[in-house]
């Protein structure tokens, strides 16, 4: 017994939409010799009869008629795999998975993926933020195809473009002593409680970047995992948080928040969007990291 192999299943089912050697022949670009030829070997090859003479008529068999409605049912979803070959290997089609380390960053991201979805239409789009170790780990492991991030680790095999600058400000309540301060010192954080994201100390800027520098650490520290929850803390005088001024201006039009400049150069940062250097030829998900970078829709 031979292997049944997609050809045959391409020759049964064109000879019998056809009806003939010769039409299906013209659709398959054999001559009908050659086509014959090829029936023949098919039969011989699988130890089955597939057809039978009915004048100058080809039939299917019993294991033809079979063969064909497997045919029917295999055949499309080989075409329809080619197809999406093809359009993976030009870019067209694919899941972008996008890692956050920046957890206020949803609202850009937001305002981008609406009009990405838009231009690239065979595109899906799935958002992740939970890694088993980290974003860099997760995209080594291919968890994820890009990495929204305020810290890029550059290592071998990756590759980070910034796409926007942002300064971190400590975003306060209406009747914090410290509303309208130009800008505040390490001190003035050891009595307060710090509102943050559940993320370890050393990979918030507040920390690293301001507080124990000087050697000081908050009062207390809350961890909140929403955005709207923290802010909502805060505008009521349960803490403090440290976010993007950006975030804390858009959100100042929902609750009444002040945001006040650490230290007197302020913290600059910047977003990056990293991926792996194999995938630059991924058509896609370069586009959206270009996107993303030169978008008017920056904070």
């Amino acid at each position: 017994m031979g292997v049944l192999e997609r050809n045959h299943l391409v020759i049964i089912r064109e000879v019998a939409r056809e009806g003939s050697l010769t039409a299906a022949g013209l659709r398959l670009n054999l001559t009908q010799p050659a086509l014959s030829h090829a029936i023949r070997k098919i039969e011989s090859q699988l130890e089955v009869k597939i057809w039978r003479r009915e004048g100058r008529s080809l039939v299917l068999t019993r294991t033809g008629e079979w063969l064909l409605s497997l045919a029917d049912r295999l055949l499309p979803q080989f075409e329809l795999a080619e197809k999406r070959l093809e359009q993976f290997s030009k870019g067209e089609r694919g899941t972008l998975r996008i890692g956050m380390e920046c957890h206020p960053c949803y609202q850009w991201l937001l305002k981008i993926v609406s009009p990405y979805l838009e231009r690239w239409p065979e595109v899906d789009v799935d958002v992740r933020q939970k890694f088993q170790f980290s974003g860099i780990t997760a995209l080594f492991s291919n968890e994820i195809d890009v990495l929204v991030t305020p810290d890029p680790l550059y290592k071998p095999g990756l590759k980070f473009r910034p796409v926007f600058d942002y300064e971190l400000v400590l975003v306060v309540g209406p009747r914090h002593p410290l509303r309208g301060t130009e800008f505040i010192t390490p001190e003035q954080l050891a009595g307060e409680t710090l509102i943050t994201y559940p993320v370890p100390p050393e990979r918030l800027d507040i920390y690293t970047q301001f507080m124990q520098p000087a050697g000081i650490g908050p009062r207390q520290q809350k961890q909140i995992e929403t955005t709207d929850i923290m802010l909502v803390m805060v505008a009521h005088g349960r803490g403090v948080a440290a976010l993007p001024r950006w975030l804390a201006e858009e959100y100042a039009e929902r609750f009444e928040l002040y945001p006040v400049r650490l230290g007197r150069n302020g913290i600059a940062k910047q977003i990056f969007l990293g991926c792996r250097e194999t995938d630059e030829e991924i058509q896609y998900l370069q586009n959206f990291i270009e996107f993303a970078a030169s978008s008017h829709q920056l904070p």
